[in-house]
């Protein structure tokens, strides 16, 4: 079993109407419902976008910089599947309940985590 990836950026859903993000909101707590009950749920949130990120570095110093290029915004979920296809399928519906597109990536395999 692979763990899947399933992220969408804030701005995806920024043209939404109140009762729109409602509306998804709900839709796609469903599907993490039905995920969890499917036992593929693995974890999911959002980005809390009012607390900026910090790039640590080994030595325990903290700096606002972030590397060049990154922007992690929006919500993810991750899911435990069998198969990439039933990925795309599980992408697909989280697509339609939070009327955006997703992006799509494999973790690697680590056997040590």
């Amino acid at each position: 079993m692979t763990k899947f990836l399933i992220t969408f950026p804030s701005v995806a859903m920024a043209a939404l109407t109140e009762d729109e993000l409602a509306a998804a909101s709900a839709d796609s707590h469903a599907v993490i419902e039905e995920a969890k009950a499917a036992g593929v749920y693995v974890f999911g949130g959002g980005i809390d976008e009012a607390v900026e990120p910090v790039r640590v570095a080994a030595d325990g110093s903290v700096s606002a910089e972030t590397y060049p290029g990154s922007s992690l915004t929006g919500g993810f979920l991750v899911l435990e599947l069998p198969s990439r296809e039933d990925a795309v399928e599980w992408a697909a519906t989280i697509a339609a309940a939070c009327r955006c597109p997703q992006e799509l990536r494999a973790f690697g395999y680590d056997p040590a985590s």
